[in-house]
């Protein structure tokens, strides 16, 4: 199941990216192309006001800020979680060698109970729950100047293309 799903999530990433990384080659070959891409990409100011049809409201970027920080928090807790049950417990949580040794990454050799994971599994968690953070953060931010700062114009649209691969 989890191959699976790593699989999936990586084929829609390169599904998604990969056009992109093709529009930004400089070729005059593949110009109709470039135009195709950009045309998916215009928003606000940059898109003709004659050219409404299969667009929404730009307005709607805020759609994008409260998936994100929904999905990100269930991520973060998650990974918490996981961390929380996999990371051996502090034997005796007010002794400094104790604290120390945990927190260094040590072997567990003084406390009752021994490590069930590696040092470097140990390190990923820990880079995944602080990117996570920095990505809970970000999100966040967002929201709030989506909310607070940005005031979009009634006539400002995006395309629904853009829309749908920004909520992907």
């Amino acid at each position: 199941m989890e191959l699976g799903l790593v699989t999936l999530l990586r084929a829609a990433w390169v599904a998604a990216i990969l056009p992109v990384v093709i529009a930004l080659i400089p070729s005059s070959k593949i110009n109709f192309f470039q135009q195709f891409v950009l045309g998916f990409a215009k928003r606000g100011k940059i898109m003709q006001s004659s050219s409404n049809k299969f667009t929404v409201p730009q307005k709607l970027f805020i759609h994008f800020y409260i998936l994100a920080s929904v999905w990100t928090t269930l991520l973060l807790g998650a990974t918490w979680l996981y961390a929380y049950s996999t990371v051996p417990k502090i034997s005796e949580p007010y002794l400094f060698s104790s604290i120390a040794s945990h927190l260094t990454g040590g072997s567990g050799i003084f406390s009752f109970h021994s490590s069930h994971t590696s040092k470097e599994h140990r390190s990923r968690i820990a880079v995944s729950i602080f990117l996570l953070l920095l990505m809970e953060a970000q999100v966040l931010q967002r929201l709030f100047e989506s909310i607070y700062i940005f005031k979009y114009s009634p006539s400002a649209r995006m395309h629904i293309l853009g829309y749908l691969t920004g909520l992907l």
